[in-house]
């Protein structure tokens, strides 16, 4: 077992070996413009954009003549939105999300605020949950789109996302889902689930940073995006630019590795997992998982630990990469908005830990975790005047 131990696959994941060979000659000897039709280093790298379409197709349940390849979730997620609200303008401008959306749609959406749309942040359960009730209450007649994160990246918690699909279709409301966490890692088909629109990125399923999706529906209903970025008309006049060949090769043979392994994987994460999971709450009290756990992917587990300071934490467990939060929001000071939601309180939610088990984890790796983060919250909270309290609001 190597030190530190990796447990930050929400964050980013490392590149699968067999996705470094498949990219490897499209940096050097196939290095053609998959837009250059005149010659066969062009003729190479479109049919390899081609093939890699084919792959995130198949594992999302899609055509490939549905994929758009961007540079991530981040600019899928503001494609989706934006694109939605321009080409929509006249018949609507409201749009639904939850409180613990990615800060990719939610900045999204607070930029479409300032530009005259209105936009209802739902709150979630005690689980992490979205209610339905309150979703179809706060429908209206000038709803255009409704945008819920398929996985949460913090807590792992799973969304109705059937339940929502058919109720966005019955009311002809466009359906987008970011999948950033869950494409990869638990099934997914857009038909069956009803979803118009949906967000993955490559670097969060053992593929290069750079490179993601946004899945566009064809037909009933065929969706209109209006492009947010011009300049030659690719990918279907949705998204101009390059393509970054090396990397959409990667994404593909990602895509392929998972639509093969998925299911294997899981199982193997989700008994790490839990072993993670009972081996911490066995050996450190006043400690508590966030979120629900029959609704949650297979490999994360959110921990608040009491009396402790996640900062703290995280600066003794130098031999263990795991995160107090979302990576996008780790430069700053202030406690996840994501537990916060959940009614966790400013305390604990400054005191969590998310664990984010991938691929390359091991049994070894799971008992040492869990004699390091033991040893080092036992260790603080001898170190605080305030740990004999008694600590309040620890389920």
């Amino acid at each position: 077992m190597q030190t530190p131990v990796y447990m930050d696959n929400h964050a980013t994941t490392r590149v699968d070996p067999r996705v470094v060979e498949a990219m490897l000659p499209f940096f050097s000897r196939t290095f053609g413009n998959a837009a250059s039709r005149n010659h066969s280093f062009g003729w190479e790298a479109e049919k390899a954009v081609d093939q890699a379409r084919d792959r995130v197709a198949e594992l999302i349940g899609a055509s490939p003549r549905e994929i758009i390849f961007t540079s991530g979730a981040t600019e899928s997620n503001n494609l989706a939105l934006k694109g939605v609200a321009e080409s929509s303008a006249a018949r609507g401008n409201h749009i639904l999300t939850s409180a613990i959306e990615h800060r990719a749609v939610l900045d999204t959406c607070k930029r479409l605020e300032r530009q005259g749309l209105t936009v209802t942040y739902l709150p979630v359960d005690g689980d992490g949950r979205v209610d339905l009730g309150m979703l179809e209450r706060s429908i209206t007649d000038r709803t255009i789109l409704i945008s819920i994160m398929y996985a949460n990246n913090e807590i792992g918690v799973i969304q109705p996302i059937d339940e929502i699909g058919r109720m966005a279709h019955e009311r002809k409301i466009l359906f987008h889902v970011d999948a950033a966490q869950a494409a990869g890692k638990i099934p997914l088909d857009v038909a069956s689930h009803n979803i118009d629109l949906l967000s993955l990125s490559a670097h969060k399923i053992y593929g290069p940073k750079g490179v993601g999706v946004l899945y566009v529906r064809r037909k009933n209903p065929r969706v209109q995006l209006a492009a947010q970025m011009e300049g030659g008309g690719h990918e279907r006049g949705m998204r101009s630019g390059t393509l970054n060949v090396p990397g959409i090769v990667g994404l593909g043979e990602a895509c392929h590795i998972c639509s093969r392994e998925m299911g294997e994987e899981a199982r193997r994460l989700s008994s790490l997992r839990d072993r993670l999971k009972e081996g911490i709450l066995n050996r450190v009290g006043q400690c508590q998982v966030n979120g629900s756990l029959q609704h949650r992917l297979p490999h994360n587990m959110n921990i608040s630990f009491a009396g402790v300071e996640g900062e703290s934490l995280l600066m003794r467990l130098h031999d263990v990469a795991v995160s107090s939060g979302s990576a996008c929001t780790s430069a700053t000071r202030q406690s996840s908005y994501v537990l916060r939601a959940l009614g966790v309180s400013e305390a604990l939610a400054h005191s969590s830990l998310r664990f984010g088990l991938g691929r390359f984890n091991t049994e070894e790796d799971v008992e040492f975790v869990i004699r390091r983060v033991a040893e080092v919250v036992s260790r603080l909270r001898e170190l605080s005047p305030q740990h004999t309290q008694p600590v309040l609001g620890v389920r």
